[in-house]
Parts: structure tokens; sequence; C-alpha cells
């Protein structure tokens, strides 16, 4: 599923990137990280990945594959 689809609260396992948005790897998306949704911004979502806080809009989270 994509990671823009999860809820607050919700943790998932990093599976895949689409696409070639390097963006996403500069900021620690990668294959095996764990991701939490730790709330929502009117166009995006707020998470916790590898003990950072980034904010995301939901674009870029549906690139991101997580299970």
């Amino acid at each position: 599923m994509a990671l823009a689809l999860m809820s607050i609260g919700e943790k998932r396992t990093v599976q895949s990137l689409r696409g070639k948005d390097e963006t996403l790897r500069h900021l620690q998306f990668a294959p095996g990280a764990e991701v939490e949704c730790v709330g929502e911004t009117p166009g995006g979502m707020i998470l916790i990945v590898k003990g950072v806080r980034i904010a995301l809009d939901r674009g870029l989270a549906s690139k991101i594959m997580v299970a």
C-alpha cells in the first residue's frame, strides 16, 4: 500500500520507492526503514523516520510503498 494511505498512529516498513525522485532517499526513505505517521497537515502527513520528524506532501507519500 502507499504510505499516503496510512492513518495516524500506524507504523509500517518501507518496501519500495516508485519513480526516480532522489529526494526520498535523501530524507531516509529506503527499503527496510520503519515509518510512523504521527499527524496530518492540510496537504500532507507528519512522519517519523529513523527518529526524525518529517512533513511530506501526499504526492511524494504516494510514491513510497509500505507494508
